[in-house]
């Protein structure tokens, strides 16, 4: 398997288990924390979080002992260095269709000669400029997790060159997005033979692909011993949403 591993998310013994941050604030990554996850998602793509918002949930997961994980908004470098100096130890990057788009991510990821991340010592990553130079830089490009999101048919195809590069660490198949496009369901057996190229096309690499199964750990467990290397269940949001729907519903049947 690929050697960085993000905070040793991947050194794990159990398949690491994640979940999406969605809420503009510190309470909901403790609660995760508490609950057992072994790393979250700050989700910057479908939530309106900003950069400080996500600059102080990297912080509180971190100190939790939680692996923090940045889905940005985009592909451009200076959001990435930005997450990175902030401190996530992995960047998901949406709609990754071609192996250089997937280039490109992993380049802004790595300092030169592997990338073109710029030194930012003085920020959190380093310490605030208390962390020598050369474990700064060393981190940076040994340990943060860069992982393209594959969505789409094209993508997919492209797996075993977009797994290929250095730069990458793991993909991770946005089931959701990626039947839509084919007008299909994340279920239906066009797409699962899809997500089953994509495993095989991490695993024939030495590298890692994860999914995402909303509420249902039944799915997921089946996933992981069907090959999947990481997953993600529901999201902050849903969770509350869910959980006070159902108070709703058992106090309006016991009322009668």
């Amino acid at each position: 398997m690929s050697g960085r591993t993000g905070a040793g998310l991947f050194d794990r013994p159990a398949t690491p288990l994640g979940t999406w941050l969605k809420i503009a604030s510190g309470e909901p990554v403790e609660i995760m924390a508490y609950a057992g996850f072994d790393f979250v998602v700050i989700d910057l793509e479908h939530a309106p979080l900003d950069l400080q918002t996500a600059y102080r949930l990297i912080s509180s997961a971190a100190a939790l002992g939680v692996v923090p994980i940045v889905r940005v908004p985009d592909t451009t470098a200076s959001t990435i260095q930005k997450i990175l100096d902030a401190g996530a130890m992995g960047i998901l990057v949406p709609h990754v269709d071609t192996v250089e788009q997937a280039a490109a991510v992993g380049r802004a990821c790595r300092f030169p000669p592997h990338g073109v991340r710029g030194a930012g010592g003085t920020s959190r990553a380093g310490a605030w400029g208390l962390r020598p130079n050369a474990e700064y830089l060393a981190t940076g490009n040994d340990d943060v997790l860069c992982i393209p999101q594959l969505e789409s048919v094209e993508a997919i195809k492209a797996a075993p060159e977009i797994l290929a590069l250095d730069t990458v660490d793991a993909v991770f198949v946005g089931a959701a997005d990626l039947s839509m496009s084919m007008g299909s369901t994340p279920v239906s057996p066009d797409v699962l033979d899809l997500i089953r190229s994509a495993i095989e096309a991490a695993h024939a690499a030495g590298k890692r692909c994860g999914l995402a199964f909303g509420g249902v750990p039944e799915r997921a467990a089946q996933a992981v011993r069907d090959g999947c290397d990481f997953v993600l269940l529901s999201n902050d949001t849903t969770m509350l949403a869910e959980a006070a729907r159902n108070l709703v519903k058992a106090f309006r049947e016991a009322d009668g």
